[in-house]
């Protein structure tokens, strides 16, 4: 019985946190209240938090499980040469952008960000998607420390690109994944340009990266 109701606990932890995720996907953290979510989920607020103490608590697992969410859905396929499947990552991400824009918004830039913990949860976010990346374009190899300065630098020029693009939207996904596309191209011929000896095996035959900095 003890494990059946430990189940159950967790299931309905997870049922709250995917209202959590649908209500932050849509309006600022400031503009969501604790008697919203109850609501919705179909609970007592005295339930809600039962589960969660604080909104903020609250809101920490919906980031946590939009980061998990994010990674699953871009998860590189391996089988594809690295700028493809960097594409089909992209498109991946941007569309699931489009449909939970201003969650996106709260989790990077707005005031909550700053929240030790949700920092700490997308430090590890990053931390992962550099090392995706890094296994891709060194086939697996040690990556100089050159290269993953460059990749850390195009991750944040993504999120900050994106958030610009979700406000300002001028230019259509497709533009968008392209022009991060070149610019991860970008990063990554620079750092070969500084450090001429760099050897990106996974990547330099790939489009004619590196072309450049090898002449």
């Amino acid at each position: 019985m003890g494990g059946r109701t430990r189940l159950d606990m967790d299931v309905r932890r997870q049922q709250l946190v995917e209202v959590g995720r649908e209500l932050f996907a849509k309006r600022p953290y400031d503009e969501v209240w604790v008697e919203e979510i109850a609501s919705a989920a179909g609970v007592s607020r005295g339930l809600l938090y039962h589960y969660f103490p604080t909104k903020r608590d609250f809101f920490v697992e919906v980031v946590r499980a939009q980061v998990d969410h994010i990674a699953e859905l871009t998860a590189p396929d391996l089988s594809k040469p690295p700028l493809e499947g960097l594409r089909e990552t992209l498109d991946a991400y941007l569309r699931y952008v489009e449909e939970n824009a201003q969650g996106y918004i709260s989790i990077h830039r707005a005031g909550i960000g700053s929240d030790a913990e949700i920092r700490a949860i997308l430090e590890e976010s990053y931390a992962r998607d550099v090392d995706r990346i890094l296994q891709r374009i060194t086939a697996g190899g040690a990556a100089p420390a050159i290269v993953r300065v460059a990749v850390r630098g195009w991750l944040a020029f993504t999120i900050g690109t994106v958030i610009d693009w979700i406000e300002h939207p001028t230019i259509e996904r497709d533009e968008l994944r392209e022009l991060l596309v070149q610019a991860m191209k970008g990063c990554v011929t620079a750092a070969m340009e500084v450090e001429p000896g760099t050897k990106l095996p996974g990547i330099q035959d790939d489009a004619g990266v590196g072309a450049e900095a090898a002449r």
